[in-house]
């Protein structure tokens, strides 16, 4: 059991969060609404960088969690890492803090723009470097995703809770792959279909890919980032991250390592797999990253 800061005690906390969650999903839902009409779409994006595209909810969001964690936690001292401060000159952040919150306002800005449902805000607080607390909230299905340790829940914004429904025991050829829907490339596609899933299921936000296989829609998400290529982040991973290892899922690199967090860059690159079942993980890893090298999908997967 992990001793949080002193001062904190952990339903406090977790309570604290689902109102902070709450209001942060009335806000991203109120820009959502803004953007179904495509004349106010040019008052809502904030940039015109279609790779890395910002929105006012995006920043608003941050306002909101950022303040009310500051307003109601001053004396505590640990780091806050957003992706939105990060893009700020006078950023900083001290990744050798022992406590850390890592924060995604709007996981799937793409989705969002596009008007589809497949949006996220991340929260986790990670202890030294490891995710301890996750919330993926997911505004349009009306789930906050809470993880804590090893127990994991999801609350509809009328208190009332759904427990993860996990199927378990599948060979890799019988696993339903959630995918991105944005951020696909022709060897991730290749490799796909060589597996030959049961199913594929195409999605944005890794938060709501994670929470698709938690809540037993999917059984596996791949992630493969090309080298020189943009890849995802510690704010992309970090609370998606604990809640799968938090329903007895695993979430790794290709070659079955824990991925780590307060890397320089932030970046997550390289070829990562999460899926549903922690014994039977390292078995898939290889699998895959041995259909990988028999079809000479990619160098770096040695």
């Amino acid at each position: 059991m992990i001793d949080l800061p002193s001062g904190l005690e952990i339903n406090s906390l977790i309570y604290d969060l689902r109102i902070f969650s709450w209001e942060a999903s009335e806000t991203l839902l109120y820009y959502s609404r803004i953007l179904k009409d495509s004349k106010s779409k040019i008052n809502i994006l904030k940039n015109d960088n279609f790779e890395d595209p910002v929105t006012l909810a995006d920043l608003k969001v941050n306002e909101i969690i950022i303040q009310r964690i500051n307003e109601k936690y001053k004396d505590i001292d640990w780091e806050i890492l957003s992706e939105e401060n990060v893009k700020i000159n006078s950023f900083s952040f001290d990744k050798n803090a022992e406590w850390s919150w890592i924060l995604d306002p709007l996981d799937g800005t793409k989705d969002f723009i596009q008007g589809t449902s497949n949006y996220a805000m991340h929260l986790a607080l990670n202890y030294k470097q490891k995710p301890y607390i996750g919330i993926v909230l997911i505004p349009e299905k009306n789930e906050l995703w809470i993880a804590v340790g090893d127990e994991v829940w999801c609350e509809k914004n009328d208190g009332s809770k759904m427990k993860p429904q996990l199927s378990k025991n599948k060979i890799l050829q019988e696993m339903t792959l959630v995918t991105s829907k944005n951020h696909g490339n022709l060897t991730l596609q290749s490799l796909i279909e060589k597996i030959q899933f049961e199913e594929v299921i195409i999605m944005g936000s890794i938060g709501c890919k994670i929470a698709s296989i938690v809540r037993g829609d999917a059984d596996i998400y791949i992630c493969l980032s090309l080298p020189g290529k943009s890849s995802p982040k510690d704010w992309d991973f970090a609370a998606p991250h604990a809640l799968i290892r938090g329903v007895g899922g695993a979430i790794t690199n290709i070659d079955n390592e824990e991925i780590t967090y307060g890397k320089s860059n932030f970046q997550q690159g390289g070829i990562i797999v999460a899926s549903n079942d922690y014994s039977n993980h390292g078995m898939i890893c290889l699998e895959i990253k041995e259909i990988l090298k028999k079809y000479d999908l990619i160098s770096f997967a040695s």
